[in-house]
């Protein structure tokens, strides 16, 4: 078969190197791709609307379109695709509002009873203001729309919620922050359950746990991710029944209001006192939560996607390997924020000589003229290391990371202390 991936990130250097592991995938292809999807895909050029991307995939003989980044999904690329015939993996954009817009995905929630934190919209500073006067902090402000993961900010005093509220407002993250939610804050820890599901069948991937704070110890600002590992050794099965129901319920909702949602329904839980609360829907595989859990899958991924997007998930049973996995994110200096690119990279060889390690492509690009692999964005290179225990594939990961160097590279030392912690406490 021939399967074009579209994006250019880490969450798609992982699927890649999944479906080329499939024997029945014949070409393999990736819209634009990176430094390091080229050794496995060809890059190929597509067109950036929904008409274009399908005209491209008929043009080509293309059996199947893998829609990884949230954009073209909200933006309806999977409606044009289904509509010329070709097979997609991505939620039409009915379905992609659930991560498009919060307020939507809000409302959906408290028609079916999806246990989320309390949260009100706003269109205007002054009315975001008197509310924040009433509820008082901590709060959580979020920008509506898509913001590449930077549009949340967790205000713990009056003074920084209103700071968060005017930064949404200012234009900061373009029209995402033309409404703004702010939210309860909720506490407990974190976890991400990702699952695939064929709009009637949910089946659930293994949990995993995403740091998002740019700095050890949660400090910092929020970023798209700087490192995760699976398992999560604080969710019991109970919790976990709790969470792929909570999964099943939305799926369920959404078919009752005639929503077909086909593709990965990414659950962000709170582990509260009072049982899982989401925190937010994504409409697509997680970055960097692919990374650690596709290592991790044996079922050949090929005949999962195929099997969602034509409706027998029923058919499909996932195997998972007992392995733990952890990620560290390489990130730019100065990431979130500002920072530079065009910096040489070394030593991805020397770290994927180690055993069970292997280096996923985030924000890689290949210099014109000399070929040098040189960095391309923000969060660069996802070094993901796989063992029998979490403590043995964190000590690889960071033996890998420190094989690795571009001037201003900067990650967090910390990831999967908290796990280990865990550990040691039961």
């Amino acid at each position: 078969m021939r399967v074009l991936v579209l994006g250019g990130g880490g969450r798609e250097h992982a699927i890649i190197d999944a479906l080329s592991r499939s024997p029945r995938v014949s070409d393999l292809f990736c819209a634009p791709g990176n430094g390091g999807t080229a050794g496995l895909a060809q890059s190929v050029g597509v067109p950036g609307d929904p008409d274009g991307v399908a005209a491209w995939a008929l043009e080509h003989g293309i059996d199947l379109v893998v829609i990884g980044p949230e954009i073209p999904l909200v933006a309806g690329v999977a409606d044009a695709l289904e509509a010329a015939g070709i097979r997609c993996f991505g939620p039409r954009a009915q379905g992609a509002r659930l991560e498009g817009s919060k307020t939507f995905s809000k409302e959906l929630m408290a028609r079916h009873d999806i246990p989320t934190a309390a949260a009100r919209a706003f269109t205007t500073v002054t009315e975001a203001f008197a509310y924040l006067e009433q509820t008082g902090a901590p709060v959580v402000v979020k920008a509506d729309g898509l913001a590449a993961g930077k549009g949340v900010i967790v205000a713990e005093t009056i003074e920084q919620a209103r700071d968060a509220v005017s930064r949404c407002f200012s234009g900061e993250f373009g029209v995402a922050g033309e409404t703004v939610v702010i939210e309860e804050f909720l506490e407990g820890p974190e976890c991400s359950l990702l699952a695939f599901t064929d709009g009637t069948i949910v089946l659930p991937m293994v949990p995993a746990q995403d740091h998002k704070r740019a700095l050890d110890g949660d400090r910092g600002p929020n970023t798209g991710g700087m490192g995760v590992y699976t398992p999560v050794p604080v969710v019991t099965d109970e919790l976990l029944a709790q969470m792929t129901d909570i999964l099943e319920r939305t799926v369920a909702g959404m078919r009752e209001e005639g929503i077909d949602y086909r593709g990965v329904l990414y659950g962000g839980f709170m582990l509260t006192e009072a049982g899982p609360k989401v925190l937010e829907f994504n409409a697509r595989f997680g970055d960097p939560e692919t990374q650690v859990v596709l290592p991790r899958l044996r079922t050949d991924l090929l005949d999962v996607f195929l099997a969602t997007a034509e409706g027998r998930l029923a058919d499909i049973t996932l195997e998972w390997d007992d392995d733990a996995a952890v990620c560290v994110v390489l990130a730019s200096g100065g990431y979130p924020g500002h920072y530079e690119v065009g910096k040489r990279i070394r030593g991805i060889a020397d770290a994927e000589r180690m055993q069970g390690v292997r280096v996923y492509h985030a924000g890689t690009a290949l210099r014109v003229g000399d070929g040098a692999l040189v960095t391309a964005g923000g969060r660069v290179l996802d070094v993901v290391a796989l063992a029998p225990t979490l403590a043995e594939a964190r000590s690889r990961a960071y033996e890998a990371a420190e094989r690795i160097s571009f001037d201003d590279m900067h990650y967090r030392t910390d990831i999967g202390l908290r796990a280990l912690a865990a550990l040691r406490e039961d």
